[in-house]
């Protein structure tokens, strides 16, 4: 366990961030998997909206610093190119 007071605020906010990245993550996940199911179900409007909240839900993440921009990018253009195959 740390001594000093600084090393000891550290532990304290890294666990904090992680919580957050972890929350973060999950509900990120929680999505994808939403657009996924959309798109197998062939419903358009429910792929559409799936996607918007996906998007949505990448940007924060990128905004955040969990995944690189380039990482978010190359998601979207793969959801995108999904969507548009769908209709």
């Amino acid at each position: 366990m740390a001594n000093i007071k600084s090393a000891k605020k550290r532990i304290k906010v890294t666990a904090a961030k992680t919580m957050r990245n972890k929350a973060v993550k999950t509900q990120l996940k929680t999505e994808i998997k939403k657009y996924e199911a959309a798109l197998e179900s062939g419903d358009v409007a429910a792929a559409q909206a799936a996607y918007k909240s996906a998007v949505k839900k990448l940007d924060q993440a990128a905004a955040y610093g969990i995944i690189h921009k380039n990482e978010v990018a190359h998601k979207k253009s793969q959801f995108t190119k999904k969507l548009n195959a769908m209709q």
